[in-house]
């Protein structure tokens, strides 16, 4: 019998570098070259989206690294080359319909701060600035890009009553018709 996720959680928002990737930037002549990401977070995009859980990103820099792979990965919201994270969720809550305490949001940096006091969960990567890590609910094991959204997807879904067997179930059936992305 499968087991329907129940948690309060409707939306999970991104800040990218450190969290998404490990904020190397590399900078060639013409700009940012690239970004490294890393394919588990893929599958927690996949992962929340199968359970009806949106998941969108919010960054201070915006570069085509960046909007190819939250294109790939189907994120339903992108915000880049912001620097008033504040105004771009309330922004964002008001488009969605949302309450603080249906939104999770996963930071690294100062510039997350006013973010993380207003949303039902906030989580940070391990090697997170000490005062994100001060204000968190969540703290995961993982370091930036090294994991972290999958980190989060998995926790949320345990919160919302689902074991890790069932929030895969969904994902095992795409992946045997080779539907999801990483």
């Amino acid at each position: 019998m499968a087991c329907a996720y129940n948690g309060l959680i409707q939306l999970v928002l991104f800040d990218v570098d450190g969290v998404l990737t490990d904020g190397t930037l590399h900078i060639g002549a013409e700009g940012e070259v690239f970004k490294s990401f890393n394919a588990k977070d893929g599958v927690a995009v996949a992962l929340l989206r199968a359970h009806g859980v949106r998941c969108g990103i919010i960054s201070g820099k915006a570069s085509p690294a960046l909007d190819f792979r939250a294109r790939q990965l189907k994120f339903d919201l992108v915000v880049t080359g912001c620097h008033d994270k504040l105004s771009a969720y309330v922004e964002l809550k008001r488009d969605f319909g949302l309450e603080d305490g249906q939104v999770a949001f996963v930071g690294d940096d100062v510039i997350d701060l006013p973010v993380m006091q207003k949303v039902g969960i906030s989580y940070a990567p391990a090697d997170a600035h000490c005062l994100v890590l001060s204000q968190a609910n969540h703290i995961t094991r993982a370091v930036g890009g090294k994991g972290v959204a999958r980190e989060v997807a998995e926790h949320l879904l345990l919160l919302g009553g689902l074991t890790l067997d069932a929030a895969y179930q969904p994902l095992l059936d795409e992946w045997s018709r080779h539907a999801v992305q990483q």
